[in-house]
């Protein structure tokens, strides 16, 4: 996956394209990425011990990672990822820049 969590991705595609927000969770074996504020649905939950009321809730629910794209931090704009290996470890490229991605 070219994102992981904590990275700060803007959506390219779907209903809430143009929207911007970090990753919370990664699921690499089904290509989904959980993005902070991105993909709202309500979701119907029973009274539990945590939440004493139940009702109606708005979670944030997965979308495919091919519809996020990582935002460089130096530029502020959207960028794809490449890949270099340095020292014998592999880490992110910008491709728009060209500056490291992974500190």
């Amino acid at each position: 996956m070219h994102v992981k969590t904590g990275d700060k991705v803007r959506v390219i595609s779907g209903k809430d394209k143009g929207k911007e927000g970090v990753i919370l969770a990664s699921f690499p074996k089904k290509d989904r990425v959980l993005v902070e504020g991105v993909n709202i649905v309500k979701k119907h939950q029973k009274p539990s011990q945590a939440n004493q009321t139940g009702g109606i809730v708005e979670v944030e629910a997965p979308i495919h990672v091919s519809n996020v794209m990582f935002i460089d931090p130096s530029t502020g704009e959207p960028t794809r990822v490449g890949y270099k290996v340095e020292e014998g470890k592999k880490i992110r490229v910008s491709k728009r820049t060209g500056e490291t991605l992974d500190k």
